[in-house]
């Protein structure tokens, strides 16, 4: 780290760490982000103290949030098979990660310390990795300097950054330049990936193209899918039904005004609407648009094959659902946030739909190339890419299998870089990734 912004950096560090302190109302996410790390520091010290065996390997893997964990749980499971002496501790960032981590084989996981010098240290002494594992890009730089210091290996997995990344800019180089260059193995999803890394400070000769790790992962959960199980079973019907996932209002605006027109070229056409935040006063207005607009709408804990339109008011059901759809919409691509996942849905052979705004989507071009999915533009684009969707099986089963190939192609990266991390922990005895 730039010697200049050391001070400014741990000052910051230390001032968010007294602010965890504080009786914190409310329930946005900057707060159950401080609530949760008000301890944070002492739980993984005191798990480290209690159950750290020194003969045994540990390894360290941080996640940020959700995304970046899906990205390293096909690679944790897998390890967890091959090597069970080893301890894994897991750490996130973000609050909406913590129901997922609790389904990680590991033998810890929490919120990671705000990264004060005093922070790194203290995990550090406790915990003695071996190796310590990041997924997608998320370094720390004070726990990584402090980490390298002290001879832990340093890894990161499903590595990629976007163009015009944040962390391409001067002030990002000069914290971070350093804490990307100590690292001893990286994994990138793509070339591009690696050009970009290196560019960030990462040696090119500690670089392997490894793959997406997200793919076989959506092909693992989409294999152990269960159409009779408790979710789907009320739903299964041979209605054509569309499953747009992760909407944000300016999707389902386009959404709604879509739809009249696509029932009436099919009508018994149905939708399953998983809104990306799916809080009471998001759903709210979308039944007070089924209910004008003439329609069976129900939640989905008492939602039947009969309903109309079926609003999902939970999270975590979303890929399931989508062994439902014979189209899917994705979310995101109306407004400048960013395209959700559409991996998902093409896991299950299933055509997929979004909004103009993917291009920093690598997985939309690749479907979009492939011919296996369908940008749209606004409501009358959407309801005659639906309409042909749902009454064309041939258009249909071409597109949904060209998306189960682009899934394909992306699978074995779970593989190379569960080696890689193979090779930080026993690096005389690492297993080739060519």
């Amino acid at each position: 780290m730039h010697p200049l912004l050391s001070p400014l950096y741990e000052g910051v560090a230390r001032t968010a760490t007294l602010l965890t302190l504080l009786p914190l109302p409310g329930e946005s996410k900057l707060v159950r982000s401080l609530r949760d790390r008000r301890d944070a520091r002492a739980r993984l010290v005191d798990w480290g103290r209690a159950h750290r065996d020194p003969t045994r390997p540990l390894l360290w893997v941080h996640a940020p949030s959700v995304g970046e964990g899906l990205m390293a749980e096909p690679v944790l499971r897998a390890l967890r098979t091959a090597h069970p002496s080893w301890q894994i501790v897991y750490t996130y960032f973000s609050p909406s990660a913590a129901r997922f981590a609790t389904r990680l084989p590991v033998e810890f996981a929490g919120p990671l310390p705000f990264d004060s010098t005093r922070a790194a240290e203290a995990l550090l002494d406790a915990l003695r990795p071996t190796a310590l594992v990041v997924s997608k890009l998320d370094l720390w730089p004070r726990l990584t300097e402090r980490a390298h210091a002290r001879g832990v290996r340093l890894g990161m997995i499903s590595a990629t950054l976007s163009e015009g990344s944040g962390r391409s800019g001067a002030l990002a180089a000069a914290l971070l330049r350093e804490a990307y260059a100590a690292l001893d193995t990286v994994g990138a999803v793509d070339p591009t990936d690696a050009d970009r890394l290196v560019a960030l400070g990462v040696h090119r000769e500690r670089i392997t193209v490894t793959g997406d790790t997200r793919y076989d992962q959506c092909a693992a959960r989409t294999a152990a899918t269960d159409r009779t199980s408790a979710l789907l079973a009320p739903l299964v019907s041979d209605r054509p039904t569309v499953v747009a996932g992760s909407t944000w209002p300016s999707d389902e605006t386009v959404l709604e005004a879509a739809w009249p027109t696509v029932r009436a070229e099919v009508p018994r056409a149905r939708l399953i609407l998983a809104p990306h935040e799916p809080m009471e006063g998001h759903l709210a207005p979308l039944e007070r648009w089924a209910a004008e607009a003439g329609v069976r709408c129900a939640r989905l804990a008492n939602a039947s094959a009969d309903d109309d339109v079926v609003l999902v008011d939970r999270v975590g059901v979303l890929h399931e659902l989508y062994a439902l759809a014979d189209a899917a919409y994705v979310g995101g691509g109306f407004h400048a946030a960013g395209l959700h996942s559409v991996i998902e849905p093409a896991s299950f052979g299933v055509p997929v739909l979004f909004g103009p705004q993917h291009r920093r989507s690598r997985d939309a071009g690749r479907l979009l190339a492939a011919r296996a999915a369908e940008a749209v533009t606004d409501a009358a684009s959407l309801s005659r890419a639906l309409r042909i969707l749902l009454t064309e099986p041939d258009t249909r089963g071409g597109a949904g299998a060209a998306a189960q190939g682009v899934v394909n192609s992306g699978l074995g990266a779970a593989e190379r870089s569960v080696a890689l991390v193979e090779g930080l922990i026993t690096p005389t005895s690492a297993t080739s990734l060519t």
